[in-house]
């Protein structure tokens, strides 16, 4: 890390906490140590640390370091996200992995699969039944709650950079959506190519789209 994160617990902490969690949630006879755990805690953030400082808001990043609250339920979620998705990487017991992933669907209401690869900067505002599948996601991706992304007869949509889905927004099936593009709250986009720049609001059958100048302005880039 180029930074110290300014967590509220350290990797140590981190990794029993979580892993107390699983143990209360999924009282089943395979018990989480922390250890099993602590592997993957200091990748993750790492991974967290750069994610988190392109956020421009105080609660992420106070200009000189990452900031990271256990209990910050936004943060908490993109957390156990990169924690189980580290996991998997290092091929850790997929048991292990989907306990992550069920913590963070009960806790948040996440659906974002453990082997579903997000970006490196994303960002996840209060995800409640947000569910994020296996599309091709790009850096700057923004998520609020109830959003969608999956597939249409098995294909899965290609997503820009500085993606923003307001509450209610879907993209699915085969989509390339250009960079810079919001969808607008409710929306849905539908094996549909969006070029760069572009507001989409409303469904397949009555959509409107206009050029947009403005980035989201949530970033640092």
């Amino acid at each position: 890390m180029t930074r110290p994160v300014r967590s509220s617990l350290d990797a140590a902490g981190l990794a029993t906490y979580a892993a107390a969690q699983l143990n209360a949630m999924f009282p089943d006879p395979d018990c989480v140590a922390a250890d099993e755990l602590r592997s993957a805690v200091d990748i993750a953030l790492a991974r967290l640390d750069h994610c988190f400082s392109h956020i421009d808001n105080r609660y992420f990043f106070d200009g000189q370091n990452t900031v990271f609250s256990h209990l910050h339920g936004d943060q908490y979620a993109m957390w156990l996200y990169l924690l189980a998705n580290e996991l998997h990487r290092q091929g850790a017991p997929a048991s292990l992995c989907s306990k992550l992933f069920l913590l963070n669907k009960a806790l948040h209401g996440l659906d974002a699969y453990y082997e579903v690869e997000l970006p490196s900067v994303f960002l996840l505002v209060h995800p409640l039944g947000t569910v994020l599948g296996r599309g091709h996601y790009s850096d700057f991706f923004v998520a609020y709650q109830r959003c969608g992304i999956g597939s249409n007869n098995d294909v899965f949509p290609t997503l820009g950079r500085h993606l923003t889905l307001r509450p209610g927004a879907a993209v699915l099936g085969a989509c390339t959506i250009g960079d810079h593009c919001q969808i607008a709250a409710e929306s849905l986009v539908l094996d549909r190519d969006l070029p760069a720049n572009t507001l989409y609001i409303g469904n397949p059958k009555t959509a409107v789209t206009k050029h947009q100048d403005k980035p989201y302005p949530l970033w640092r880039v």
